[in-house]
């Protein structure tokens, strides 16, 4: 499941997932992103992955498809998630974002408060 947390703001979008994305939970986040980028050249934001978070197959590749389209209109991409696995995905993932001039950071849990400032510039 994707919600949306009520700390978007502007060209901010934060949300949480849980379970296991559904294609049209996929097909509405989306839209979301796509209204977003109506207004803005460039989006932040922060996700936060529950335990559970997963992606049906088809729901998965929609993501992957829109996102190779529209990657450089992110500026900053907070990934909120428990696990090594995780944190060294988003340390690899984010030497390529860099490169995209996308700058991606890891987040504990804990760190919530903090990657939402960091993604609102807030120090």
């Amino acid at each position: 499941m994707i919600k949306e947390l009520n700390q978007s703001t502007k060209n901010m979008l934060v949300f949480e997932i849980t379970g296991e994305v559904t294609l049209a939970e996929e097909k509405a986040w989306i839209k979301r992103f796509d209204a977003l980028l109506e207004t803005y050249d460039k989006v932040n934001v922060a996700v936060i992955l529950g335990k559970n978070s997963a992606w049906e197959s088809r729901a998965g590749w929609e993501d992957i498809k829109w996102l190779m389209g529209h990657v450089r209109r992110f500026d900053k991409i907070a990934i909120v998630a428990e696990g090594n696995v995780w944190k060294w995905l988003i340390t690899v993932d984010s030497f390529f974002a860099k490169m995209m001039e996308i700058n991606e950071r890891y987040f504990e849990p804990t760190e919530t408060k903090e990657a939402i400032a960091w993604i609102k510039d807030e120090k």
